[in-house]
This record gives structure tokens, C-alpha cells and sequence, in this order.
């Protein structure tokens, strides 16, 4: 009979890690690109990691993001990150296959702390491909499912939903509005895995097995968590609305997490 395994974690129990899969040729070019750009930042950059659709390869060109985890050799000074968002753009405006480019930066230093193994390692070691550099995954053994991960990986979501909420609010276009209520709404969902058991054997991947997961345990919270999974995919320009909702359930959330 064949053994039955949870979703996200392997036959060893350890949580699974990115698929090393051939990049899809409609973002090959692009990537080149980005090694290439990047690269002559080399005195600033110890690695480039990829991650998010793009590294699994199911990403749909001129539909999806690009997703890059930027390690810097040391804490960034004021005008490198203004040279990173300055070549950011440049990328962006030779690229049509994706929407936009995202930049996650740290330093080398950060990466490497112990007190950021449940963070940063389980980051590099489970989402990352790294295109360029050091791979500093390779210093990280894999990782078990944790609710202590969750929380490393997520516990900022109070503060950083409020500040979302606070750039729709003030969001000059519609365009603007809608990219932010899809990111917002991403993170939401991600981040619901702070209220995860440690029982539960289930590692979701994706936003909705995140979904799926937060309502076995939380069935009364359907409608509103189903309205966020609808916003990551297809938002709609109803800002005030959509910031309404954020509040509503960072109140919830504070509480079940208080």
C-alpha cells in the first residue's frame, strides 16, 4: 500500500523545498539579464536567490511577478539601495514577461545569525534557487514543520498589513491600488500559519492550501479569508473596502493571537 504523506513535507517529514526544475524558456532571457545587471554590483552582492513562481515554473508571462532575494556582503549604506532600485527599474523597463521585479534584501550577516536560522535559513533553504554567488542554503540542514517557523517567517504581519493599508489608503492611482491589495492580501494569507497547531501535519505551498488549512481550524472565518484569496488572484477597485477588511481581521487575528 502506498504510504500517505502530508502535503508539503517529503517522505522523511522534512518540509520540501523548491523543485529544481528547468527555468521556463519565456524567463530565461530575463534572468540572464538580472545575473548580468546585478553582477556588476559584485563588491555589494554576495548572492542572488530566486523564488515565487518563477523558481517552481509555473509562471505566467506578463502575468506574474519576478521574486529576488538580494544578500548584500554587509548593511546596505542609503545610496546602494538607491543603485539596486535604480537598476530594479531599468530591469523592469527592458522586460516585459513580468509585471514588476521585487527586491527582499539582507546582509550576509543577518542571513547567517543564529537567532534568524527559523527565518532567514528556512527562507533560503526551502523557497530560494540561488542564480549567482554564494549559496548560503548549503550552511542550513532542511527544516521540520514548526510553529516557531510561522512565526519567525510571519510575526511581523501585524505591523506590516497596517502599513499596506496605509499606502492603498493613500494610493494616487488605481493601478497602484490594486498591485498593493494583491501583495496585502498575500501576505494575509501567508501569514495565517502563525495560528497553525503543531499537530497539524499539513506545510502549505501555496495560497490556497493556506486557505485550506486556515479553515479547518477556523470554519467561521470562510467568507472573509475566501474575499483575500479572491484579492491575491483578481483584486477589485474597492480600496476603502479592501482596507475595512485588512483592519476587521487584524483585530481578529490579534486576538487569536494574543
Amino acid at each position: 500500500m502506498e504510504q500517505f504523506h502530508p502535503r508539503g513535507i517529503d517522505a522523511d517529514g522534512y518540509i520540501l523545498t523548491v523543485p529544481n526544475v528547468e527555468v521556463q524558456p519565456q524567463f530565461q532571457a530575463l534572468l540572464a539579464d538580472v545575473c548580468m545587471t546585478l553582477a556588476q554590483s559584485e563588491p555589494l552582492l554576495d548572492g542572488i536567490y530566486l523564488y515565487g513562481s518563477v523558481a517552481r515554473g509555473d509562471a505566467v508571462p506578463g502575468v506574474s511577478d519576478l521574486d529576488l532575494t538580494l544578500v548584500l556582503h554587509s548593511s546596505p549604506a542609503s545610496q546602494d539601495l538607491e543603485m539596486l532600485e535604480s537598476k530594479k527599474r531599468t530591469l523592469e523597463s527592458r522586460h516585459i514577461e513580468v509585471t514588476k521585479i521585487d527586491f527582499d534584501i539582507g546582509s550576509r550577516s543577518e542571513v547567517l545569525a543564529a537567532n534568524n536560522r527559523l527565518s532567514w535559513g528556512y527562507w533560503l533553504k526551502h523557497h530560494c534557487r540561488c542564480l549567482w554567488g554564494n549559496d548560503l542554503a548549503k550552511r542550513f540542514d532542511r527544516f521540520k514543520p514548526s510553529r516557531d517557523i510561522a512565526i519567525a517567517v510571519n510575526g511581523d504581519f501585524e505591523s506590516v498589513l497596517t502599513r499596506y493599508a496605509d499606502l492603498i489608503d493613500q494610493a494616487t492611482t488605481p493601478t497602484q491600488s490594486l498591485r498593493l491589495q494583491r501583495e496585502a492580501s498575500r501576505k494575509l494569507i501567508r501569514s495565517t500559519q502563525v495560528l497553525r497547531s503543531e499537530q497539524d501535519l499539513m506545510w502549505p505551498q501555496t495560497l490556497e492550501e493556506h486557505v485550506e488549512l486556515f479553515v479547518q481550524h477556523y470554519p467561521c472565518m470562510r467568507k472573509q479569508i475566501s474575499f483575500f484569496l479572491s484579492q491575491a488572484r483578481n483584486p477589485y477597485p474597492k480600496p476603502k473596502e479592501f482596507t475595512t477588511q485588512v483592519h476587521d481581521f487584524l483585530t481578529w487575528m490579534a486576538l487569536e493571537t494574543g
